[in-house]
């Protein structure tokens, strides 16, 4: 059996999403949301969710996004009102 391999210009949009297999328990989920009504749905999807734990590279990774993020802020608004004069 010789099946050619899909293709861009063979292949529907969102054929690869839509064909993907999803483990019982997923379809099975989202069944449930599907049916909740908006207070249940509302109320399910509010509750606060544990922190993921990261490594320490994971840690410092975030921390040094925080402090470049920080500093260009900085940047920018002095940058802004230098340029105001």
């Amino acid at each position: 059996m010789n099946v050619p391999a899909p293709t861009v210009e063979n292949t529907a949009p969102g054929a690869a999403v839509a064909g993907a297999a999803r483990a019982p328990h997923e379809r099975f989920d989202d069944e449930l949301v599907m049916d909740l009504e908006r207070d249940q749905f509302v109320a399910e999807t509010s509750r606060p969710v544990a922190r993921a734990p990261l490594g320490a590279r994971a840690t410092l990774a975030l921390w040094a996004l925080r402090v470049f993020v920080v500093l260009v802020s900085l940047m920018v608004i002095y940058t802004f009102f230098y340029q105001l004069h």
